[in-house]
């Protein structure tokens, strides 16, 4: 490996890991809109999907790193807001609205972060042939942090409440920042303002390639979600604790590395195109697996669901970055995870919505049936 390629997965791993850290306060975040402002699980699915707004307009945060300071200056901006937030967060009994506000600005930092590495990854790693490799390695970072918010983020709960993971967030931002400083950037491609706004947006939604690859990961991704139901049961009836349910986030994530290290394995070796065909009916079967939830059956899926989630996942993001746009890869690649990230909130927000109207066990059918909708475009990519 050389040394560019080095820190290129360094910085990488920076960036992610600190992603996964950040889920560190989300346990107590979640037991506070619970149990003590008494959220239902529709209202605390809506507060999610808000939260997750900048992520929908990834595109217009990629035209800024791609055309004004640096992708390493952009992570240094949103490192040294997110340290001022995350105090105010963990020293200040804040109202729900100003609580809700600031997590939307510090969901939007993220998301500037995540565009400037994966502007470097789609440039750096189309040119290497390391699209997969290098996020593999993104996502195993993500996915180690994971292990310490699973068991970390549940006993933070338990103990101390949801403000006190936010102020642990502090040090770790300090901590990437010093690794950020350590990795080299060409400035003179980095600074290079040659380009409009409208320009860029014109000549991505002129590509057709590129729209088409769009809507099928919207449709791909999208089903109404049932993930907040199943997190009641959890604790409801099948009376689980704050650090169990921490603990099997924590054994499910070390699948999720597995899974990982799988795909960092094989990305290039594998037909994506077939792969994705494969994964249409395998994810299906895996949504109607949940009709029979029980205490076993949830540790199962929550274990065995992760490293096949994760293999899947990285093999989408792989399709996604080779599929961007010569010249204009962080833009394109923000466009189409905005595709994928308006997905999300879609599942979210539908699946909010039909809960009550239709029940968990017909909204856990309609979100399987939906999985089907993008072989549609299945033979247009």
């Amino acid at each position: 490996m050389n040394k560019k390629l080095f820190w290129i997965f360094a910085l990488s791993s920076a960036v992610y890991f600190t992603q996964g850290i950040e889920g560190l306060p989300s346990q107590g975040l979640f037991y506070y809109l619970k149990e003590t402002l008494h959220f239902s699980a529709e209202k605390i699915m809506l507060i999610s999907s808000v939260i997750t707004f900048a992520w929908l307009v990834k595109p217009l945060i990629g035209y800024a790193i791609d055309n004004f300071l640096t992708k390493r200056a952009w992570i240094f901006l949103a490192l040294g807001l997110d340290i001022i937030l995350v105090l105010f967060l963990g020293l200040a009994a804040l109202p729900i609205f100003a609580l809700i506000a600031i997590l939307v600005i510090n969901s939007a930092d993220a998301a500037f972060r995540d565009v400037a590495v994966d502007g470097v990854m789609c440039v750096e790693g189309k040119k290497y042939q390391n699209t997969g490799k290098i996020q593999s390695i993104q996502w195993i970072s993500i996915t180690i942090s994971g292990l310490i918010t699973g068991i970390g983020g549940g006993y933070i709960a338990e103990k101390w409440g949801y403000r006190a993971g936010f102020l642990c967030l502090a040090p770790v931002y300090l901590l990437v920042g010093v690794a950020a400083y350590f990795f080299q950037e060409d400035k003179a491609v980095e600074n290079k303002a040659r380009s409009t706004l409208f320009s860029d947006l014109k000549k991505l939604f002129s590509d057709k390639k590129l729209l088409i690859v769009g809507l099928f990961i919207f449709l791909y991704r999208y089903s109404p979600s049932f993930g907040t139901p199943l997190f009641f049961i959890q604790r409801d009836i099948f009376k689980w604790g704050k650090v169990w349910i921490g603990a099997l986030g924590t054994i499910s994530t070390v699948f999720s590395v597995i899974g990982s290290l799988l795909y960092y394995k094989f990305s290039q070796k594998i037909n994506i195109k077939k792969w994705l065909y494969v994964s249409v009916f395998v994810g299906a079967a895996t949504t109607l697996s949940y009709l029979y939830y029980t205490p076993v059956t949830a540790v199962v899926y929550d274990v065995v669901y992760s490293l096949m989630g994760m293999f899947i996942f990285l093999m989408v993001m792989d399709f996604m970055a080779r599929n961007t746009a010569k010249g204009l890869e962080a833009t394109s690649f923000a466009l189409l995870c905005s595709f994928s990230n308006l997905a999300l909130v879609t599942s979210n927000l539908s699946g909010a919505f039909l809960l009550p109207i239709a029940g968990l066990k017909w909204l856990i059918i309609l979100s399987a049936l939906t999985s089907f909708l993008c072989l549609l475009l299945i033979n247009k990519i």
